[in-house]
């Protein structure tokens, strides 16, 4: 039993998952002070691996830079210039011949060279952003996105999110999707296209800020849920959608639908007749729906298709390269918008007295307001309008961002992705050995997280009438309070994201094999100690 009675359990299931996780943290910490048990904190979604390649890459170059700034101005021993660009690229290249055994040479040459022979960029030119770029001696100009550096993350999208559309996409580089998700939804409100009070859809379970952004007051949105309820013969989830979940798109009142794809925490991506249903739904029955996909988890599959490829014209894309590269302390992300979109077909159609206001809103930084993208209207946003000068994510990042893209790009037989997803898997098959389950073989499932359904689970081992006697006897939290408590093992609650009210959020991103065996293990135990109490009682 846990020592957390039923009343407080029920109290503490209105926090968000990431603030429950503190109190278990801390139920746990207590455990093993009293136990001397090493803490098995799986809530998290920071993994413990970081690509070495493109940040041995990214010092090395910023060695190179230092030299450059040196031989533009070099006084008092610790005062430089500025990187110059003109002959910079030959300079690069004699310095790498110079070190070529320096880890990176080798990775930084490629990089270059992608830019140069694949993507078409004027050595000086590419070489010469990215070394003023590295040293951050400037504001980022254009403020959106280095110009090069848009280009090297444009292909790196169009190769992972299933193929950019006929015009491309316009990229804004951010602090990470957490900064996306704030400047998308601000900027929606700002210039129209969504007003308080609006009908928004949300596929779920979703990550929680998706869920608790959409409440706050000056948005107070009406929530229409898509629920991932489909389930196999033998119960289990699949985490895709119905078609009649799908189909509640139809309904016009509906202006826009936020997704995470593949999904948090199930961490599925969409099935292919899902796409396909909710471009048949844009076609013919809700053309004004606008579509925010947040693919972050998307690299960890194979064949991914995201709506931002496939349904382009009418969806903002949101990507943050945090997961896949191990980099959530760089704040890497960025927003895609389709050059040709509704967005901005939107804008134009506001009513005159909306159009003034926004005119005057932009009047500073453009003679011509009326004709400012919302791409770029999100860029002035994020600033409060006064500071757009000032916009834009380091340029240090950027190329960190850059070098990131390349890694992948380069890669053309996907060794990385086919490494991050070989982790993940042995991670899974120990979670599933030590709880006694067999391994779920989804094509679908990226598997960064699993969330398992406790409730199903006990009903399918034990049978209906001790699910249904659980649930009567039982707060949902309840099994991952005795985790802290009795195991020193932190999950998030699957409730939390609205998801199924037993089901918990493993992360396989974080800690070492050995651990996942343990937590299967733990979770083992627990549906153990419900069952003989469940026993106990009945005779």
């Amino acid at each position: 039993m846990s020592k957390v009675d039923r009343a407080e359990e029920k109290r503490l299931e209105g926090l968000s998952p990431f603030e429950l996780k503190n109190r278990l943290i801390d139920l746990a910490g207590e455990n093993q002070r009293a136990n001397a048990l090493a803490m098995v904190n799986a809530g998290r979604g920071n993994p413990n691996w970081t690509a070495t390649a493109p940040r041995e890459a990214f010092f090395l170059f910023g060695q190179f830079a230092v030299t450059e700034t040196r031989r533009d101005w070099d006084e008092f021993d610790n005062l430089g210039g500025m990187p110059q660009p003109d002959g910079i690229a030959e300079r690069l290249d004699d310095y790498l011949k110079a070190n070529a055994s320096a880890p990176g040479a080798s990775s930084l040459a490629s990089y270059v060279a992608y830019g140069i022979d694949v993507l078409g960029f004027e050595p000086d030119a590419w070489v010469g952003e990215l070394a003023d770029a590295i040293i951050g001696d400037h504001y980022p100009v254009p403020d959106r996105m280095l110009v090069h550096t848009e280009q090297v993350v444009h292909a790196y999208l169009d190769a992972e999110m299933g193929g950019a559309p006929a015009g491309g996409w316009d990229l804004y580089a951010v602090e990470g999707g957490t900064a996306a998700m704030c400047y998308l939804f601000d900027s929606a409100q700002v210039n129209g296209l969504l007003d308080k009070g609006d009908r928004i859809a949300l596929m779920v379970p979703i990550f929680t800020p998706y869920l608790e952004i959409p409440h706050l007051q000056r948005y107070d949105f009406d929530i229409v849920e898509l629920e991932a309820s489909k389930n196999t013969d033998e119960g289990i989830h699949t985490w895709q959608y119905p078609d009649e979940e799908i189909d509640k798109l139809k309904d016009p009142s509906i202006k826009a639908l936020f997704l995470v794809n593949p999904s948090n925490p199930p961490s599925v991506k969409l099935a292919e007749a899902t796409l396909e249903r909710i471009r048949d739904i844009v076609a013919n029955d809700n053309p004004g729906l606008m579509i925010i996909t947040d693919d972050v988890y998307g690299t960890f599959t194979n064949g991914f298709t995201s709506l931002m490829s496939s349904q382009a014209s009418h969806t903002i894309g949101v990507y943050s390269f945090s997961k896949y590269f191990g980099c959530t302390g760089w704040r890497l992300g960025v927003i895609a918008v389709a050059r040709d979109n509704v967005f901005d077909k939107r804008i134009k159609a506001l009513d005159e007295a909306h159009t003034a206001v926004l005119r005057e809103r932009y009047s500073s930084i453009t003679l011509e307001p009326e004709k400012l993208k919302f791409i770029d209207r999100i860029v002035a946003d994020s600033r409060d309008v006064a500071l757009n000068h000032t916009a834009g994510l380091s340029t240090p990042q950027q190329v960190q961002m850059a070098f990131f893209s390349l890694h992948c790009l380069t890669d053309t037989e996907d060794r990385y992705k086919r490494d991050c997803q070989a982790i993940i898997a042995r991670r899974l098959k120990a979670l599933v050995e030590g709880l006694d389950v067999p391994y779920p073989d989804d094509p679908e499932a990226a598997n960064y997280y699993v969330e398992l359904d406790l409730l199903s689970w006990a009903e399918r081992n034990w049978g209906a009438e001790f699910a249904d006697w659980m649930q009567a006897n039982f707060e949902p939290v309840d099994p991952i309070f005795r985790l802290a408590e009795e195991e020193s093992v932190v999950l998030l609650n699957g409730g939390g994201f609205d998801g199924p009210e037993w089901s918990v959020r493993v992360s396989m991103a974080n800690l070492r094999m050995d651990a996942y065996k343990r937590i299967g293990a733990a979770l083992r135990r627990i549906g153990d100690q419900y069952h003989a109490e469940f026993q106990r009682q009945r005779r």
